[in-house]
């Protein structure tokens, strides 16, 4: 399929899930309570840096859970698979994304949940002070999106930081379960975590760095390699079983393929070897999606036979 016709699919299916009104914005985390129900943006960047976009694409909305993957590769990169995995699983956890429950093991069930977030922050240069650890995490974004500086919306980092009695549970719970390595500052690894939930970005940006992991770790808009091919594949594999909270298991039956949605109403999709999607519109579903995101992704592998178990080719 050429360029043009792939953006034209895109734009008629932007049109049409347009009118969507379902769905209330988020409200657990008072400042985005005031997000604008109408806003709804889509961004796309193809493999060879063609990139498009609709909407309000040039205004910025704060990543929330859109950071975990970023953060998952982080520790991957800086620790190793077997190491990360000592201290979170690789499970769905068939449960709402803040539930206060660990798996058997006393681990957070997945990096993509909130306990799991929390977790791989805890992981991320736990040498260094926590301003150069958030200065790492906003590196890579910048990186990943292609030169694009990250924003910082200080306005819900404040309103999260007083809201997030849930998030503490969830951190106190894993220390009394012994889950966290060994000299991890629990307030550090939170503060910490609250900052990457508020890092900005566009649906321009976030398409780029979608797009980076769509091509094997490798920045479209650079040709920069950001990543090691295992790392990748650990953060593909999760993004696809685990990235829609507990509607993690239809979004792969219906639609199959890695997505990472957050409470913004932000969702990052990853196409491999195709391209990388951005999404973002702040009504969301009883499970914490996008609701027009999804209803869009629904729509994109109905046009084109994108879903990864619908695109198979014989070996040589």
């Amino acid at each position: 399929m050429k360029n043009a016709e792939l953006l034209k699919i895109l734009e008629e299916i932007y049109q049409q899930t347009h009118s969507h009104s379902e769905g209330k914005v988020a409200s657990y985390i008072p400042q985005l309570a005031k997000a604008n129900p109408d806003h709804y943006a889509v961004a796309v960047c193809l493999a060879d840096g063609t990139q498009a976009h609709w909407g309000q694409a040039e205004e910025n909305f704060c990543l929330q859970s859109v950071c975990k993957p970023a953060n998952y590769c982080l520790t991957l990169e800086e620790h190793g698979e077997e190491i990360v995995h000592r201290h979170v699983g690789f499970e769905p956890s068939g449960q709402v994304f803040n539930a206060l429950q660990l798996n058997s093991q006393g681990l957070p069930h997945n990096p993509l949940i909130n306990a799991g977030g929390i977790m791989c922050c805890s992981l991320i240069r736990p040498q260094l002070s926590l301003s150069d650890r958030f200065e790492a995490v906003s590196n890579f974004w910048r990186e990943l999106s292609g030169g694009a500086n990250p924003g910082f919306d200080n306005a819900v980092y404040q309103s999260e930081r007083q809201s997030a009695d849930r998030n503490r549970a969830l951190a106190y719970f894993m220390r009394e379960n012994k889950a966290f390595p060994a000299g991890a500052d629990l307030e550090e690894t939170l503060e910490l975590y609250f900052q990457c939930c508020s890092l900005s970005l566009n649906v321009k940006n976030l398409a780029v760095a979608a797009a980076s992991l769509a091509l094997g770790g490798t920045c479209p808009l650079t040709g920069k390699t950001l990543l090691q091919t295992r790392t990748l594949r650990n953060c593909l594999t999760v993004m696809a079983t685990c990235g829609m909270y507990n509607f993690s298991g239809e979004f792969a039956f219906r639609i199959g393929l890695p997505a990472k949605s957050g409470v913004s109403g932000a969702l990052m999709v990853v196409i491999p070897g195709v391209m990388g999607l951005a999404i973002w519109s702040p009504p969301l579903d009883s499970t914490g999606n996008t609701v027009r995101g999804v209803a869009f992704c629904r729509e994109l592998v109905e046009r084109i036979p994108l879903h990864v178990y619908e695109r198979h080719e014989a070996l040589p």
